[in-house]
């Protein structure tokens, strides 16, 4: 029999992967591996290890978490493909034995308990726990990641964990791994490599010469004290810091202000804070991908620096994010301007007024890296830009609504583009912005040689197309019609949010010219960054129609197509062009684009809100950012507004209310008074 001790030691080791398997003889212990009991199976199955990260619902944590829970322990120690296979794992020679890998599991605290998702790929979240209690949940882990880049509070929580562990790494029943993920901010002040040359950049070798910026100099004493406890019993406790560059991709951290501004291309131009400075920069996968080699490699080397190969300013940094997602305008402003940003916090403006070279020189030749973006965030802004718009659900929602005149299309596409925050492209509109466009580009004070080529170019066109509206009787033609839709719904604001197009194209071959797109064989395929998901036909009887513009007020009817003598010969252009047989819809029907029609045919309901609902309904929810804090002041002054009217409207209905009973109260006491007089009369007679 197992004495109890034995039973237990048993157990535990198994439990916690040693490789030692305690005998059934007291005091005996046969130096073999538990796996070598187990004869009838092959593989030696690698148990998962457990990791710790602090504050896993805020950004840098929430990725690293992420990165780590997809990968598989010991795979930046291969050279292998990123796919491993499940035939990979059989053993090619007999007894010779393949590793299963195994995971990592996540565990780790959370900063906002008010969001009650938990993150998919956490296995236990804690929020607030007493130091006992997290200590405890930290001695169960095989890995302690902290993360001190943005949130200075917890400095004092990492370094207050990694001396508890330090304490306690005696009672470990396994090897535990420390890591720091700190920030540059602490090399900020740091005097450069060569005093002639500023360009040489720092090295992880330096890091003893760094200094810290002001306000980052409990970081550094973060670190500082990781590494000395790192040195005591390295081979039960290893420790290593992570100077981190700032972090970019995915969602977005310390750029989602310019990411944010040029997205949505409400102010006239993004601007630049400051002088032209260098950031050190890392993707954020990129730095997982280096704390996940320091947790397979165990390197002797304590301090690190994670930053990628560029040496981008911020100005190019600002200007590349600006071109790319917006119309590419910017402005050097004071860096002081920055405080004004709400969005930018005290340590986000530290960051980007840093300027600092380095070399990730121990990343590039000593770690198994599988880099997302070596080159940095300029050379792989397209890239970038596509996990952000992915990342945050930023998709842009493409509408199109058809049907005849005065059925109500501008509408219903005005309350769609406010629900949405979509774009309405109208035909007389877009061709009216089109020519204003052109002739500010001719009109312009002191132009350089490029504004000169543009009022060339902007004048020869502008010529074009009103030489054109002058032999047609003020309409374009196709071929120019088509051409300033298509640039209209190809622009930054259509492509990043979406866009309503409202009752164009009206024909078939309007429509395949539109959005077909010609690939290098000329087989002809929609342009699929055009052409719309939603097709929203609506209908009603010419009787309706008639009926409607006739009691249209004369204020919309001067002036437009609405008139009794334009608007049947509109309304039968209109049903020529699309008869049973020949419509526009049949274009979107060839693309498997599924049109949801409706009938309009209530008087009741000019402000189309059941059809506006239906529509809301079929397209879902909204894929952009919430109301801005204008915005929500708004709605509340309106709230407020409404509530005010209606308690006043209240108020005098009360009144009023009260005048009348006073009124009948009184009438009805003049009547009693009168009565009783006449009837004193009668009885005095």
């Amino acid at each position: 029999m197992f004495s109890p001790a034995a039973r237990h030691s048993d157990e535990r080791c198994i439990k916690l992967g040693c490789r030692f398997y305690i005998s059934m003889f007291p005091g005996v212990v046969i130096a073999t591996t538990v796996n070598n009991m187990a004869h009838e199976d092959n593989h030696r199955i690698q148990r998962s290890k457990r990791v710790f990260i602090n504050n896993v619902d805020i950004y840098a944590s929430n990725y690293i978490g992420k990165f780590l829970s997809a990968s598989y322990i010991g795979s930046t120690l291969e050279e292998a493909t990123d796919d491993f296979e499940e035939e990979d794992l059989s053993p090619r020679n007999p007894g010779q034995q393949k590793v299963k890998p195994g995971g990592y599991k996540i565990v780790g605290t959370i900063r906002d308990q008010s969001d009650s998702k938990k993150c998919i790929y956490t296995s236990e979240e804690y929020h607030q726990l007493d130091r006992n209690k997290l200590l405890k949940q930290m001695l169960e882990c095989d890995v302690i990641i902290y993360n001190i880049t943005e949130y200075a509070d917890q400095i004092e929580e990492a370094s207050w964990a990694v001396k508890a562990l330090h304490e306690k790494m005696d009672t470990f029943f396994s090897p535990k791994t420390f890591i720091l993920v700190s920030t540059v901010m602490t090399w900020a002040l740091s005097k450069p490599v060569d005093a002639l040359d500023l360009a040489i950049p720092f090295t992880d070798e330096d890091y003893r010469r760094r200094r810290p910026h002001p306000s980052f100099k409990q970081h550094i004493n973060a670190e500082k004290l990781v590494v000395k406890l790192g040195k005591t019993k390295s081979s039960q406790f290893s420790t290593y810091v992570v100077a981190s560059g700032l972090q970019y991709g995915m969602g977005e951290q310390v750029f989602h202000f310019f990411f944010k501004a040029s997205w949505l291309g409400e102010i006239p131009k993004v601007p630049i804070f400051g002088e032209a400075s260098a950031l050190p920069t890392i993707h954020i996968n990129d730095l997982a991908s280096v704390i996940l080699n320091l947790i397979d490699h165990k390197p002797m080397q304590q301090y690190i620096v994670a930053v990628d190969d560029s040496y981008n300013t911020n100005e190019d940094i600002v200007k590349t994010i600006s071109s790319t997602l917006g119309p590419g305008r910017t402005a050097v402003v004071p860096a002081e301007e920055a405080f004004l940003v709400r969005e930018l916090t005290q340590t986000y403006i530290d960051l980007l007024s840093v300027n600092l070279r380095f070399e990730a020189v121990f990343i590039k030749e000593r770690l198994n890296i599988r880099w997302v973006s070596e080159a940095g965030l300029i050379e792989n802004i397209e890239h970038v830009v596509e996990e952000y718009k992915q990342t945050r659900g930023l998709l842009p929602i493409r509408i199109c609504v058809l049907g005849p005149p005065a059925v109500g299309k501008s509408t219903i596409a005005q309350k769609i583009c406010r629900h949405y925050k979509l774009h309405h492209v109208r035909l007389r509109d877009t061709i009216s912005e089109t020519i204003a466009h052109l002739e500010s580009l001719i009109h312009v004070d002191n132009p350089d040689e490029e504004s000169a080529d543009m009022a060339s170019g902007a004048q020869e066109q502008l010529d074009t197309l009103k030489d054109n509206m002058e032999q047609n009787g003020g309409r374009l033609d196709d071929q120019y019609v088509i051409k300033i839709i298509r640039d209209k719904l190809k622009s930054k604001p259509c492509q990043n949010q979406g866009f309503v197009l409202d009752g164009f194209p009206k024909t078939y071959d309007q429509a395949k010219e539109l959005f077909n797109a010609d690939d290098e064989e000329g087989v002809d395929m929609k342009n699929l960054k055009i052409c719309p998901e939603f097709i929203f036909p609506l209908d009603a009887t010419d009787a309706f129609l008639k009926d409607r513009v006739l009691h249209l007020p004369e204020k919309e009817v001067e002036g437009s197509s609405y008139t009794r003598e334009r608007f049947p010969h509109r309304l039968s252009n209109y049903r020529d062009n699309n008869t049973e047989d020949e419509t526009v819809l049949n274009y979107f029907d060839e693309l498997n684009i599924q049109a949801e029609s409706f009938e309009i045919t209530s008087v009741d309901d000019m402000d189309y809100l059941v059809v506006t609902e239906r529509i809301v309904k079929r397209v879902g929810p909204s894929q952009n950012y919430g109301p801005t804090t204008k915005e929500l002041q708004e709605a509340e002054r309106t709230r407020t507004e409404a509530r005010l009217k209606k308690e006043a409207e209240q108020k005098a209905e009360m009144e009023r209310l009260e005048a009348e009973e006073a009124a009948q109260r009184e009438a009805r006491w003049e009547e009693w008074v009168s009565r009783v007089e006449v009837e004193s009369n009668v009885g005095a007679k």
